[in-house]
């Protein structure tokens, strides 16, 4: 019937390219009804058109046309239950034009007590439906004429079912933005959290192997090829891979996460691709998965070795045709994103025991990048600790925390299981148990061991009896060892206040002449004598 109509009236496929253009469009939902009011005049007679939106069981009026509009009207609000005609008009989909006789029945006007028209008036309910939603009905109303004629209200009914098209497009659009809204909200927590100087933390790290890292970072940000991040829990793979994002063409665009060992593996499918209304128990909207919800950004798939196998074949469909179906739906959805992927399983050994696709695996490992763990990259600690201190105070307050040479060495001499986050969770709880700004070695409490105590006791000066037949470290060795660790802590400051001499209470000329002395003469990128 709809195009049989369109084609006898040739001014509905303008209309219709018309509200297409509009539901694609910057304009909301309220620009879109205003601009169908307008559409209606154009071709059906009305004193009143009025747009209802459906929230829950009640109609709600949104906007309201012609000469018997007021704020009453504008403002009104029905109860969908007590209007027999309205509910069965939207449960038929089908635009029908009320009687006298219809309302003599018992089905009431749904203007009573907000007009006064008069008895014979012409009314007419035109739902607005579109695939499996309802959004809303319109009405309209004219007072001097009896009833509307069929092909009058077979018309409106086409203008009524393109409406409800814009209205879904508009919609699914806001749901979108709204979805990207609170994702780069998200980011923006998460930076503030985890340090939005990440990037920099990188790229001034003092071990070799992160400097090269952030290097080769760098230059697969520019592409979008894959990327695969490994490493141990807790070294950070998730700051790397923000730091690729905001490095990246893409980092205007969404930033969106899923932890696929967080989630029940019947919920995965969902939570990537999507699903639409009534696909399983439970899904009673369409929503929009974290594949849709990344368009034009990147995606990061962390903890990728613990995705189940049966949805290892849909991703590896999706990275390659970037192209998916939503659960419960035969249409296929397009989505540009870039693909972050990061575990700390070995997945060679996931491939030889069946648990992970070696396909999958080659698709994502394009350009592997290995996070070290702590252990290997001891000379980054005063960075980092420093870098950690300032993040922690800008939750608790304790601002002008710092951790001291035989604290710094303490830290050292752990081999640190848990990384970044063991070492943030010991820095606050130090923090914690402190009174003073300083955090000496007596305020870790970590897991011992000889080297933790030796090395402690090196730099704080107390050192523990040692046992028969160990080897004693020269006192040359020991404070060319103490003096590096403060230059590391000052990043190589010799100078002025906080810097290495103020630190060892020794003039900057003594000190130099000391570093000479031992054969310190570059600190990892930092000249001895420079004087920040």
């Amino acid at each position: 019937m709809p195009d049989e109509l369109m084609g006898r009236h040739p001014e509905v496929t303008q209309d219709a390219r018309e509200l297409v253009e509009l539901a694609t469009a910057e304009e909301g939902v309220g620009e879109l009804l205003r601009r169908g009011l307008d559409w209606v005049s154009r071709v059906v007679p009305f004193d009143l058109a009025t747009l209802f939106l459906l929230k829950e069981g009640r109609l709600e009026a949104v906007a309201a046309r012609g000469p018997l509009a007021n704020q009453a009207v504008r403002k009104h609000s029905l109860r969908l239950s007590d209007f027999p005609s309205l509910k069965q008009a939207l449960e038929t989909r089908r635009a029908r034009a009320f009687t006298e006789e219809d309302h003599s029945h018992g089905d009431g006007d749904p203007f009573d007590g907000v007009l006064d028209l008069p008895a014979g008036h012409a009314c007419m309910v035109v739902p607005l439906c579109a695939g499996e939603r309802c959004y809303g009905v319109l009405t309209l109303d004219r007072a001097q004429c009896e009833t509307y004629a069929q092909p009058v209200v077979d018309l409106v009914e086409v203008y009524g079912q393109m409406l409800a098209t814009a209205l879904q497009g508009a919609e699914q659009r806001a749901v979108m933005e709204r979805l990207h809204r609170q994702d780069h909200e998200h980011a923006k927590l998460l930076e503030s959290e985890l340090g939005g100087d990440s990037e920099g933390i990188l790229e001034t790290s003092l071990s070799p192997v992160m400097r090269d890292l952030a290097r080769r970072a760098r230059q697969v940000a520019e592409t979008d090829t894959p990327v695969l991040i490994t490493g141990e829990t807790g070294t950070g793979k998730e700051r790397l891979a923000r730091a690729i994002h905001r490095w990246s063409a893409r980092a205007d665009q969404p930033f969106v996460s899923l932890n696929c060992a967080a989630i029940p593996a019947g919920l995965l499918e969902s939570e990537l691709f999507g699903h639409v209304k009534g696909a399983f128990t439970g899904a009673n909207r369409d929503r929009a998965g974290r594949f849709q919800m990344a368009h034009g950004g990147t995606l990061l798939l962390d903890e990728i070795g613990e995705l189940p196998v049966e949805l290892q074949a849909k991703l590896l469909r999706a990275l390659q045709e970037k192209a998916f179906e939503p659960v419960g739906s035969d249409k296929t959805v397009r989505a540009d994103v870039r693909i972050l992927a990061a575990t700390h399983v070995d997945l060679h050994q996931a491939i030889a025991q069946k648990r992970f696709r070696e396909d999958l695996f080659y698709r994502l490992s394009v350009f592997p990048l290995r996070l070290p763990p702590l252990r290997e990259r001891r000379e980054d600690l005063p960075q980092l600790t420093v870098f950690l201190l300032e993040e922690q105070a800008k939750r608790t307050g304790r601002r002008g925390m710092r951790v001291t040479a035989s604290g710094l060495a303490r830290l050292a001499a752990y081999d640190w299981p848990g990384n970044l986050r063991e070492l943030a969770n010991a820095l606050e709880r130090a923090t914690i148990l402190t009174r003073g700004q300083e955090l000496t070695a007596q305020s870790f409490d970590l897991p011992g061991g000889e080297r933790v105590r030796e090395v402690s006791a090196a730099v704080e000066g107390s050192p523990e009896p040692m046992k028969p037949g160990a080897k004693v470290p020269t006192l040359a060795a020991v404070q060319r060892e103490h003096i590096l660790r403060v230059l590391a802590l000052t990043r190589g400051r010799v100078y002025g206040e906080g810097g290495a001499a103020a630190l060892l209470g020794l003039k900057p000329s003594t000190l130099q002449s000391r570093m000479k002395k031992l054969g310190i003469a570059r600190l990892e990128g930092f000249t001895a004598a420079e004087d920040a």
